[in-house]
C-alpha cells in the first residue's frame, strides 16, 4: 500500500470530494506513464479541455487500442511493449485499421494468466465511445504534425438509436411502492437478504428515497455527508459535473428517513472508518458505501418492485429516469425538472416527458383476444 496523503483542504470543497478528484487525477498520471511519452503535448490537452472523468476515459481507452496495436496487428512483431510505440507507427495507420479494430471491440476474448479466458463483448454505444476517442487521437496527431494524414473522415459510422428510437426504462409508481414497501417490510427478501436488511433497512430505505425523488447520479448520490444536509434551511448540497454545487431542497420524507437512519442505524463514531467519518451512506464495516454496493442495493430492491430477478433489477441510473418520469408526470414543467436533474439540454429531459408506457399499457388492456372477442361475436 502507498503512503497515506495527509489532506489541508482550504477549498469550499469537502474533503471526499477533492481526495475523489485527486484519485482520478491520480489514475490517469499512472496511465499516461505507460504510454509513449512523446503524447505529452495530448495529454496536456485532454487536461486542459476534458473533465476529470472524461480524460481519465479517454487515457483508459487509448491503453486499450495501443495494447491491441502491439497484441493483435502485425506491430507485434516489431514492438513488445506500448511504451516503446513511436509516430511512425500511428502514421501507417489506415483508415481501414481502425474499421477493423472497432469490429475487433464488437466481441474478443482475453485470456487471463492462468490460463482462463473471458468474452468481452460490446454495444454500439460502447464501440461509439471508442470511436470518438480514437478521433480525438488522431486528429490531435494531425495537428501536431506527428502523423501526415488525417484519417479520422474514413471512419466507418456506427448508428445509435435516435433519441426518439429508445424506450425509456423507468419505474412505474405502482412499482416504486412495492419497492419502498420491500425495503420498509423485508418482504419479497430471501432469508439470507433479510439478515443483512434487519441491519441496513433504514439507509437503504434513504437511499432509494433520495434516487427517486431528486433523480441523483450514483456520483453524486455515493459523495453526499452527513454534513451536506442543512435542516435549519431545509436544504442540502450536491456536487455535480464539472465540479458544479448545488442546493436540493429537503422533503418531509426525506427528512423522516434521514433521522431514522442517524438515530435507529448509522454506525457509532468509534466504529467509523476515520476517513469515512461524515459520510452518510456506510457499509457494516463503516466505511463510505462503493458505487458497486449502491448499485447492489438498488437492483436488489427495484427487482422485488419489478417482480423479476435480482439480475434484471434496474440500476441507480434507472431510478434518475423514475424520478424525471415521475415528475413530469405530476405536471411539472420539464424546464424546472430539467433544472433539477442537471440536464444539459432540455431535449434530453423531453425524452422523459415523451414517455408513453402508461399509455401503451391501456391501449392494450383495451385490445384482448379471447374471450373477449368470443362474447363479442356471440352477442352479434
Amino acid at each position: 500500500m502507498g503512503k497515506e496523503i495527509r489532506l489541508h483542504n482550504k477549498s469550499d470543497k469537502p474533503d471526499n470530494i477533492v481526495r475523489k478528484e485527486y484519485e482520478i487525477n491520480r489514475e490517469c498520471e499512472e496511465i499516461e506513464k505507460q504510454l509513449p511519452s512523446w503524447l505529452r503535448g495530448y495529454f496536456i490537452y485532454l487536461k486542459a479541455n476534458d473533465l476529470p472523468m472524461t480524460r481519465l476515459s479517454y487515457l483508459r481507452e487509448v491503453r486499450f487500442f495501443c495494447n491491441y496495436l502491439i497484441n493483435e496487428t502485425e506491430l507485434k512483431e516489431k514492438v513488445s511493449d506500448i511504451k516503446r510505440l513511436q509516430p511512425e507507427h500511428f502514421d501507417g495507420i489506415t483508415s481501414v485499421d481502425i474499421n477493423i479494430f472497432i469490429d475487433y471491440c464488437r466481441s474478443y476474448i482475453v485470456k487471463g494468466e492462468n490460463g482462463s479466458e473471458s468474452l468481452y463483448t460490446n454495444s454500439n454505444a460502447a464501440l461509439s465511445h471508442k470511436k470518438s476517442t480514437v478521433s480525438v487521437l488522431f486528429k490531435y496527431l494531425y495537428r501536431d504534425g506527428l502523423v501526415s494524414k488525417n484519417i479520422t473522415d474514413g471512419f466507418d459510422p456506427i448508428r445509435l438509436p435516435k433519441p426518439g428510437e429508445r424506450e425509456i426504462k423507468a419505474l412505474q409508481d405502482d412499482e416504486v411502492v412495492r419497492m419502498l414497501d420491500a425495503v420498509s417490510t423485508g418482504d419479497g427478501l430471501t432469508e439470507k437478504e433479510k439478515d443483512y436488511w434487519e441491519k441496513t433497512k433504514y439507509r437503504d430505505k434513504l437511499i432509494l428515497l433520495l434516487l427517486v425523488t431528486y433523480g441523483l447520479r450514483l456520483s453524486e448520490l455515493g459523495q453526499l455527508n452527513v454534513s451536506s444536509f442543512n435542516f435549519d434551511r431545509g436544504e442540502f448540497k450536491i456536487y455535480r459535473k464539472r465540479g458544479k454545487e448545488s442546493i436540493m431542497p429537503i422533503n418531509n420524507t426525506i427528512t423522516a428517513s434521514f433521522n431514522d437512519y442517524l438515530k435507529l442505524e448509522r454506525p457509532p463514531e468509534e466504529r467509523i472508518d476515520p476517513a469515512d467519518a461524515d459520510a452518510l451512506l456506510l457499509s457494516l464495516q463503516g466505511k463510505r458505501l462503493t458505487d458497486r454496493q449502491i448499485r447492489q442495493i438498488v437492483k436488489k430492491y427495484s427487482s422485488i418492485g419489478m417482480g423479476t430477478t435480482r439480475e434484471n433489477g434496474y440500476s441507480p441510473h434507472k431510478l434518475r429516469a423514475t424520478a424525471a418520469t415521475s415528475l413530469i408526470a405530476r405536471g411539472n414543467s420539464v424546464y424546472d425538472v430539467q433544472e433539477l436533474l442537471d440536464h444539459d439540454n432540455v431535449t434530453t429531459t423531453q425524452l422523459y416527458a415523451a414517455h408513453k408506457l402508461n399509455t401503451k399499457r391501456e391501449l392494450i388492456k383495451n385490445f384482448e383476444w379471447g374471450e373477449d372477442i368470443k362474447e363479442k361475436d356471440d352477442n352479434e
